[in-house]
């Protein structure tokens, strides 16, 4: 039983880390390639844009290492990089024109719509049936502001039946986010795959 209830808490967190890093990924992609292609024409965009670009490994490390941690699905490591030779210009050049590393950026920068998906899911499948289950409490200490259906907490009687509700919808919940989850990681590990066979 304390199994479960910590690979639900894993899977919870997981959910809400998602949403945090899509927020991020988007963020910084969107912000850092388009301050750096529209300063390089000052020469300062020049490097701003080759960290940018070059950041997917790193990512894409970061991304395989939580997914490992929170699922237990194992994702292929990343080879190294090698640095290119050459000047600043040629290794940005290179590094824009490489198309894993585009696919990479596009399918970090998508993890924000997964990312909102995860959030909501999170609140439907873990946090609404707990407050569901505490309806008879809340009810006890006059707090009648939770509604389901059109229903109100205004009975003991619909306390209890939000309460029963609450736990089959928290044993459901548990079963749908354990298998998002899921899909989250194959989704992580089709991105490392695609962007190590560059």
């Amino acid at each position: 039983m304390n199994q479960m209830i910590r690979k639900h808490v894993r899977n919870f967190c997981f959910l809400l880390i998602t949403f945090a890093t899509g927020l991020f990924y988007f963020c910084f992609y969107l912000v850092g390639i388009t301050f750096g292609v529209a300063m390089s024409f000052t020469l300062v965009g020049i490097p701003i844009l080759y960290y940018v670009l070059r950041s997917t490994e790193t990512f894409l490390q970061h991304e395989r290492i939580r997914t490992k941690v929170y699922t237990d699905i194992s994702v292929r490591t990343l080879p190294t990089r090698s640095q290119e030779e050459g000047s600043l210009w040629e290794k940005v050049k290179a590094e824009f024109l490489n198309e894993h590393n585009w696919r990479a950026i596009i399918g970090l920068m998508l993890q924000l719509g997964i990312g909102m998906l995860s959030l909501i899911c999170a609140t439907l499948f873990y946090l609404a049936p707990i407050i569901l289950l505490f309806a008879p409490i809340l009810y006890f200490i006059d707090i009648s502001s939770i509604s389901l259906f059109g229903i109100e907490n205004k009975t003991l009687n619909t306390s209890l039946l939000f309460m029963l509700l609450g736990a089959v919808f928290l044993w459901i919940g548990a079963y749908l986010g354990n298998g998002l989850v899921k899909m989250i990681g194959r989704y992580t590990r089709r991105l490392v795959k695609d962007f190590a066979r560059r």
